[in-house]
C-alpha cells in the first residue's frame, strides 16, 4: 500500500471522482477555513448566511443563553453595584444591550481575524529565543486587535481600565475564540482572569479600597490595568516535575527573611501562558507542615528592575512541543532566588488558589463547549455535501444519530455552563461586596451571607461536573467529526486533526477529569452524610413522581431516582465494609457494653479515605456523568417550564440522558466490580513469569 503522501500525486489517487468529490466537500466545508457558510437546519439550528460573517450572530443557541437563558434580573444590580457609578448602565435593559454589542462585536473579530488562520495559527508557533517566548506576527495582530476592541479587560473594573462586564459575558466570548483556536483563548483567559484574581485576593486580605462602590486603591493596581490594557498577563503557576494533581507534594521552597522579604526557589513545568508577567505561584513556605497546609501563594512579577535596570527575576527553561494547542506557549520556569509577595497569610495558599482554580474550570467547560461547536459544524458542513451510497451522509441513519447527538448535546452543556458561571460570579460577586462594602444592617448583611452560601455551594457542586463532561465530550465529538469525514479527517486540510490535537488536552489540564469526578463524589456523598433523612426524604419522592407524573417530569424525576439509586448504592457499600473492618474480631462478655459503644463511636469518626471509601472512589466517574446528566435535566427542564420552546431540546436529552444513566446506575451496582479485587490484581508479590522469561540469565 502507498502512503498517503505518495497517494496524493499518484493519478490513480488524484483521478478517483470519490475523492475528487470527497477534497471539494472538505474544501468547502471546513470550518476553520469558511465558517459563515450555510448549511441545512437541523435540530432547531439556524445555520445562516451572515454576510457579517459573525459567530455570535450564527449561534442561535448561545444567543437564546444571553437573551433569554441567563438570570439578569439577580445578575447585573450586583455586578453594577445597583448602578451606582456615573458610568454604569442606567438598567437591567441597557446592561443587556450592551452585553449582546460586546458581543457582536467578538463574534466579528473572531469570523473574520481569527478563524480564516486557524491553520496558520497551528503551523506558525510561538518560539523561544534568548530566554524569551517570540510570537508569530499574526498571533500579535489578533491580540493587538482583542486589546483595541477592549476585551482583554471583560471583567475588569472600569475604575481599573476594563469594561466592568459581567465574568458570564466573559466566559461567553471564550467560547466564541475557542470555537475558533483553544490556543488564542487560553491567552485570552491569562489577561482578564489574573486580573480579577489579584483584585479577589486584594479584596481578601484587606489591600483593596472602595469608595461609593468604585475601587480606589488596591495593591495590585498596576498589574490589574496592565493585563485589562492588553499590555500583560499572567499565569497559574503549580505543577512540579513531582506534584501534577498532588499539590501536597509541591517543593519549591519559599524563605522570608529577616527584612520580611520572601524568595522562592525551584522548578516548575507545564505552565501554561507561563512568559506573561503576574504569576500566581504555590511554594511551600512551612517546611515543617507537610501536606496543602504548608503551602502558600505568592505573586511574582516575572521580571523586576534592579539598579535602574529591568532584569529577570524568573526563568523559563523550556518552550514545550506539544501534541496540540500549538499557538498556546507552555514553559518550565526556574525560580531561583526569585523576589515574590506573600498574598494572604501564611498556610493559606491551597484555599487561595482553588479560588481561581474555580473559575479557570468554568472556563476550561466554554473552552470545551467552542471546541464541541466547531467539531459539530464541520461534521454537519461535510455530511450535508458528501454523497455516499446515492445519499447525504446525514441522510444515513447512523450519521443522523451522531450529529443528533453531538447539536443536543452542546446545547445541553451550555445550559449547564452557564447555571454553573452564573452561581460562580455571584459567590464572587457577593464576596467582594461583603469584604470591601459590608451593610451595615445586621439582617442586611446576614441575607448576602446567605445567598453567599447558596451561590458557593451551588458553584461547587456544578464546576467539576461542567469542566468534566465538556472536557470528554469535546475529545468525543472531535472523534466524531473525524470520522463522519472518513478518510478525509485522517488528512490534515480538513482540520479535524486540529480539532481532536487540541482536545485531548481538556481531561487533563486545571484538573484531570478523574480530580474532577474526586471532587464530585466527596462533595455529594458529604452532603448526604450531614443531612441523611433528607436524602432518604428525597429518594422516596423521586420514586414516587418517577411513577406518578407524566410527560418531561416523569422523566426528570426518573433521573432524580437513578441518581439518588447510585448515590445510595455508593453509601451502603462504603458503610458496610466499614462495618465489617470496625466489628471484626470477637467481643468477650466482660466490658460487652463499653467495648459495643466503643467501636460505634469509631464506626462514625474514624475514618481512612483511601480504605473505607474505596468502592466510591472507583466509581467516581460513573457516578460524575450520572449527577451531570441529573443537573443538565434540571437546568433544561426549569427553562422548558418559563421557556416552551426549550421542551423539545428537554425532551431530546432526556431521550439520550436516561439510557445512559440506567447503564451507570448498572455498572455502579454490579457486584462484579471490586476495588480491593482490581488493585490486588495489578500489585503482584512476586515478579510475574512474564518479568522472569525477559530477564537476563
Amino acid at each position: 500500500m502507498r502512503s498517503p503522501a505518495n497517494r496524493r500525486t499518484s493519478p490513480t489517487w488524484c483521478g478517483s471522482s470519490q475523492v475528487r468529490t470527497a477534497r471539494r466537500c472538505a474544501a468547502r466545508c471546513c470550518a476553520s477555513t469558511a465558517p459563515w457558510r450555510s448549511a441545512p437546519e437541523r435540530g432547531g439550528r439556524a445555520h445562516v448566511t451572515d454576510p457579517s460573517r459573525n459567530v455570535y450572530l450564527d449561534n442561535p443557541d448561545l444567543r437564546w443563553q444571553i437573551e433569554h437563558g441567563t438570570d439578569w434580573e439577580r445578575l447585573v444590580p450586583v455586578v453594577e453595584n445597583d448602578f451606582r457609578a456615573p458610568d454604569a448602565p442606567a438598567s437591567v435593559e441597557e446592561a443587556r444591550e450592551l452585553y449582546a454589542a460586546v458581543l457582536e462585536e467578538a463574534g466579528r473579530i473572531v469570523a473574520r481575524e481569527i478563524l480564516p488562520y486557524a491553520h496558520e495559527l497551528d503551523t506558525d508557533t510561538p518560539r523561544l529565543e534568548d530566554g524569551e517566548v517570540r510570537y508569530p506576527p499574526r498571533y500579535e495582530r489578533i491580540l493587538a486587535q482583542l486589546a483595541g476592541a477592549d476585551l482583554l479587560g471583560l471583567p475588569v473594573p472600569r475604575e481599573l481600565g476594563g469594561m466592568g462586564l459581567p465574568l458570564v459575558v466573559n466566559f461567553a466570548v471564550a467560547e466564541l475564540l475557542a470555537r475558533a483556536d483553544v490556543g488564542l483563548m487560553t491567552r485570552y483567559g491569562f489577561h482578564g482572569g489574573i486580573a480579577i484574581a489579584l483584585l479577589l485576593y486584594a479584596a481578601l486580605e484587606g489591600s483593596a479600597t472602595v469608595r461609593e462602590g468604585r475601587i480606589v486603591d488596591t495593591r495590585f493596581r498596576e498589574a490589574i490595568e496592565a493585563c485589562a490594557r492588553g499590555d500583560a498577563w499572567g499565569a497559574m503557576v503549580l505543577t512540579e516535575p513531582d506534584a501534577g494533581s498532588d499539590l501536597a507534594a509541591i517543593r519549591t521552597e519559599a524563605r522570608c527573611d529577616e527584612h520580611g522579604r520572601w524568595r522562592l526557589r525551584g522548578e516548575k513545568i507545564f505552565i501554561t501562558c507561563g512568559d506573561g508577567e503576574h504569576h500566581l505561584v504555590l511554594a511551600r513556605s512551612e517546611p515543617d507542615r507537610p501536606g496543602l497546609d504548608g503551602l502558600s501563594l505568592f505573586y511574582v512579577p516575572r521580571h523586576r528592575t534592579e539598579d535602574g535596570a529591568r532584569v529577570r527575576n524568573v526563568e523559563i527553561t523550556k518552550l514545550e512541543h506539544k501534541l496540540g494547542h500549538h499557538s498556546s506557549p507552555t514553559v518550565s520556569l526556574l525560580y531561583d532566588d526569585a523576589h515574590a509577595e506573600l498574598i494572604g497569610a501564611r498556610g493559606e495558599g491551597f484555599r487561595l488558589m482553588l479560588r481561581l482554580m474555580n473559575g479557570a474550570r468554568i472556563a476550561v467547560g466554554f473552552e470545551g463547549i467552542g471546541l464541541c461547536e466547531a467539531a459539530y459544524r464541520q461534521a454537519l458542513r461535510y455530511a450535508s455535501e458528501r454523497r455516499s451510497m446515492g445519499r447525504l451522509l446525514r441522510e444515513h441513519e447512523l450519521i443522523a444519530d451522531m450529529l443528533e447527538s453531538m447539536d443536543t448535546g452542546i446545547r445541553a452543556m451550555r445550559a449547564l455552563a452557564f447555571e454553573a458561571a452564573t452561581h460562580v460570579e455571584l459567590e464572587q460577586r457577593l464576596t467582594l461586596r461583603l469584604r470591601l462594602e459590608p451593610p451595615s444592617q445586621p439582617a442586611e448583611r446576614a441575607a448576602l451571607e446567605a445567598q453567599l452560601a447558596h451561590h458557593a455551594r451551588r458553584g461547587r457542586d456544578l464546576t467539576p461536573l461542567l469542566k468534566y463532561v465538556a472536557s470528554e465530550r469535546a475529545v468525543h465529538y472531535s472523534r466524531l467529526n473525524m470520522q463522519i469525514h472518513g478518510g478525509m479527517g485522517y488528512m490534515t486540510e480538513t482540520g479535524a486533526d486540529k480539532l481532536l490535537r487540541d482536545a485531548l488536552v481538556l481531561p487533563i489540564y486545571e484538573g484531570t477529569s478523574q480530580i474532577q469526578a474526586l471532587m464530585a463524589l466527596k462533595d455529594r456523598l458529604g452532603g448526604v452524610l450531614r443531612d441523611p433523612l433528607g436524602f432518604v426524604r428525597a429518594g422516596v419522592q423521586a420514586r414516587l413522581r418517577a411513577r406518578t407524573r407524566g410527560g418531561l417530569e416523569a422523566s426528570l424525576w426518573e433521573a432524580e431516582r437513578i441518581a439518588a439509586a447510585a448515590i445510595e448504592h455508593v453509601l451502603w457499600r462504603i458503610l458496610g465494609a466499614k462495618l465489617r473492618r470496625s466489628w471484626s474480631g470477637r467481643l468477650d462478655a466482660k466490658g460487652l457494653l463499653e467495648r459495643f459503644e466503643a467501636r460505634f463511636r469509631r464506626l462514625w469518626s474514624d475514618w481512612d479515605a483511601r480504605r473505607d471509601f474505596a468502592f466510591g472512589l472507583l466509581h467516581a466517574e460513573r457516578l460524575t456523568r450520572i449527577l451531570a446528566d441529573l443537573e443538565t435535566a434540571r437546568v433544561l427542564v426549569r427553562q422548558a417550564r418559563r421557556a416552551p420552546e426549550r421542551e423539545e431540546l428537554a425532551e431530546r436529552f432526556l431521550r439520550r440522558a436516561l439510557p445512559r444513566m440506567r447503564a451507570e446506575l448498572g455498572h455502579v451496582t454490579s457486584t462484579e466490580l471490586d476495588p480491593e479485587r482490581i488493585v490486588a490484581a495489578l500489585t503482584p508479590a512476586s515478579p510475574t513469569n512474564h518479568d522472569r522469561q525477559e530477564s537476563p540469565a
